[in-house]
């Protein structure tokens, strides 16, 4: 059987996606892997698929007790035999696991890492008698004290190769950065490995952040357009998740609280209801979520800042895993910076609190952009981005500036004033006139006291940030940043510098993913079904059909099993198994409803493109070839915006796109004489934000013309 053929067979998939296919061929040919991939991006078939074509068992080193069962039961539905060793089961069914790998009845086996270099060394003596043919490392970047998520037993998985010096080991990990990555290589002893780097892209995820006032309102607002969805709440603290979960179900949702407090019986049925869609919502700390393989989460909310971009990308990631449309939305307060540095510092280890701190930096940094998220994302993990995704709050947002140089003024003379020796939150009190104690008695003496009254709190820090981020003001890199002037503040205060500052004027809500267009009443009646077979089988529903397969029947109406087989998800064990009791209900349906089948509408079964595109599955770049077919009719920019009801930024935004593809030349958009001195500004100050571009070169040029030409420099490698 060849790994295309396998595909097909287990999984119910015509093609692969990224690299899925070179990663497999090398690990049929016995070399060491190491895997980044995208949370969602099909890491677990990898190591999966090659278990079904050797001979012999696959270890697979899971940190998880929840994460080993829920690939179990995905795997055992799938007509492929898997099992798992752990704590949780008693000696019994340990010794009936036992006696399956000795008959060679099992083909893949999930281990804790803990289980293998443990004291008692019988297991690791039982497995070397056992055909090994294939090792998989999971979540490997818990190896690196640099990862966001080191655990110490993963640091003996380094004796592995010693154990079993002939079997290929593949490491796989959907967040690590440079640093990381090295250490993975080096820890676990690979030889000559294979390095993978897949897309970091989650085109299906749509990135928020939201200035955090009335946080439970806030969530509110954010949940009444996910009523029935499920979805993931990350809080800081243990109280804080449990409180929330109560507030929640007040207010009448299905939610429930989960940290690592908990007990493990009260964590393990609050998993499960979740994996189950009897809990629709998860309010947790990092201590939920890695390695939940539930694959309708439709939303991940942040209500405080994540400590690092890996911990943030890989939490957001835990939505959407089956393609569809889906939301991250972060809560972000300036002063959530200052609260989470104690928590980065490393006693005793200064090289390691530099390197924590730094990671947090870039995380307050992430929240404070006025370009585009998911680039800065994927430039983090080294990879090259347009600067407009169309789906993230700063692209679907119009950012209009005013002239806001006394707003600066007072600000700058404030931090003159205290002598630059305090931070934001003292200065901030000090220009509204804070009568607090902590306001020393001789600061209000000082004229410019109170001078910042008529502004509010929440505004003065996004006006202090916007000064920092234009380099009007700087922050010492300290546990406690003390705000200091710069070389560019004092043309500000002698007048001689005008100062533009962003305001928000709209928020395109556009429809950047458009749903496919299913029989809603079908729809529900299939979820009916599948959650029955669910019940029955005692396994998630997801894991019998994901909400994407549904949904796909519900669109295309397929009304024989040959049609079947060419929705997502459905290989030949699925269609066996349950093929004939989903058609029950589509051809009730189509016959009640006069409608005939539209699978000749659906081009290939769900096309798993080599690129992570779904063509069942409209790309976040749907709404930008839209306006670039409209641009081709030879509507202008002006046109396209009014007819499509977006700002012309956005639409600028959309065409820069295909500059960057090379679909459009950069003269389209922005004459002869603006490109150099545009190329110019870039190549000083850099194209990570536009706003200092926009100030070097002047009201002359437009946000539009900038992006333009940093996406034709990026084109053309030169950035």
């Amino acid at each position: 059987m060849t790994p295309s053929q396998a595909l097909q067979k287990y999984f119910g998939y015509s093609a692969f996606r990224h690299q899925q296919e070179a990663i497999i061929n090398n690990i049929l040919d016995k070399r060491d892997v190491l895997t980044l991939m995208p949370t969602g991006g099909g890491k677990s078939l990898c190591y999966q698929l090659p278990a079904v074509l050797l001979d012999g068992l696959t270890l697979v080193i899971s940190p998880l007790i929840a994460l080993m069962k829920d690939q179990v039961d995905a795997l055992n539905v799938n007509g492929i035999p898997a099992a798992f060793l752990n704590s949780s089961q008693s000696p019994n069914e340990q010794t009936e696991i036992g006696i399956k790998l000795k008959n060679n009845h099992i083909k893949l086996l999930y281990l804790a890492p803990e289980r293998l270099f443990g004291k008692d060394a019988r297991l690791m003596d039982f497995l070397k008698k056992l055909p090994v043919s294939l090792i998989a490392i999971d979540e490997a970047h818990c190896i690196s004290h640099w990862g966001h998520d080191f655990r110490p037993e993963y640091l003996a998985l380094s004796g592995l190769k010693e154990e079993f010096p002939k079997v290929p080991v593949i490491a796989l990990t959907a967040t690590a950065d440079k640093l990381t990555k090295k250490d993975i290589l080096e820890k676990l002893n690979l030889k000559n490995p294979e390095v993978f780097v897949s897309s970091f892209n989650r085109e299906n995820i749509t990135y928020k952040v939201a200035a955090k006032r009335n946080s439970f309102n806030q969530l509110l607002a954010f949940l009444e357009g996910h009523k029935d969805d499920s979805g993931i709440v990350y809080c800081l603290s243990r109280k804080s998740t449990e409180k929330l979960a109560e507030d929640l179900k007040t207010a009448g949702y299905r939610a429930e609280a989960y940290h690592a407090g908990l007990d493990y019986t009260v964590k393990a049925r609050t998993q499960e209801a979740f994996l189950r869609d009897e809990v629709r919502i998860i309010v947790a700390t990092i201590a939920f979520g890695m390695g939940i393989n539930k694959s309708n989460v439709r939303y991940v909310v942040h209500m405080d800042l994540p400590k690092n971009i890996e911990g943030y990308y890989q939490e957001t990631g835990r939505a959407g895993r089956d393609g569809l449309p889906s939301d991250a939305l972060l809560l972000f307060a300036p002063g959530d910076g200052m609260k989470l540095k104690q928590f980065a510092m490393v006693e005793d280890n200064p090289e390691q609190s530099r390197i924590m701190l730094k990671k947090l930096d870039d995380m307050v940094k992430y929240c404070q952009l006025h370009s585009c998220r998911r680039q800065y994302l994927l430039n983090y993990f080294d990879e090259a981005f347009p600067p407009n995704c169309g789906a993230c709050d700063v692209c679907l947002t119009e950012f209009k500036t005013f002239d806001a140089t006394l707003i600066a003024q007072k600000a700058l003379s404030a931090v003159a004033r205290l002598r630059e020796r305090f931070g934001s939150a003292y200065i901030i009190d000090f220009l509204r006139g804070s009568k607090s104690e902590k306001i020393w008695q001789e600061h209000k003496q000082l004229k410019t006291y109170g001078i910042g009254n008529d502004i509010s709190k929440p505004e003065w820090q996004r006006y202090l940030s916007e000064l920092m981020r234009q380099g009007y003001l700087e922050a010492t890199n300290d546990m406690y940043p003390v705000l200091k002037l710069t070389t560019k503040s004092e043309a500000v205060l002698k007048g001689m510098q005008k100062v533009e500052l962003p305001e928000i004027e709209k928020v395109e809500e556009q429809q950047r993913h458009q749903v496919l267009p299913f029989e809603a009443p079908l729809l529900n009646d299939l979820r009916s079904l599948r959650s029955n077979i669910a019940h029955h089988e005692n396994v998630p529903p997801y894991i019998i059909l994901s909400d994407l397969g549904l949904q796909e029947m519900a669109t295309y109406l397929p009304l024989s099993l040959d049609e079947l087989r060419l929705i997502s998800g459905f290989g030949d064990v699925k269609l066996a198994r349950y093929g004939r009791e989903f058609l029950e209900p589509v051809k009730t349906y189509a016959s009640k409803n006069g409608l005939a089948s539209r699978m000749q509408q659906k081009s290939s079964k769900r096309e798993r493109k080599t690129n992570g595109e779904r063509s069942s599955v409209p790309r976040s770049s749907d709404t930008a070839r839209e306006s670039f077919t409209m641009y081709r009719s030879g509507k202008s920019v002006a046109e396209i915006a009014e007819s499509r009801g977006l700002a012309a930024a956005t639409i600028e935004g959309h065409l820069s796109f295909y500059i960057y593809k090379g679909e459009m030349e950069v003269t389209e958009l922005v004459t002869p004489d603006k490109i150099q001195p545009i190329k110019d500004a870039v190549e000083s100050y850099g194209a990570e934000k536009l706003s200092p571009l926009k100030e070097v070169l002047g009201n002359d040029f437009s946000y539009g013309e900038i992006k333009a030409v940093v996406a034709w420099v990026r084109k053309n490698g030169e950035l």
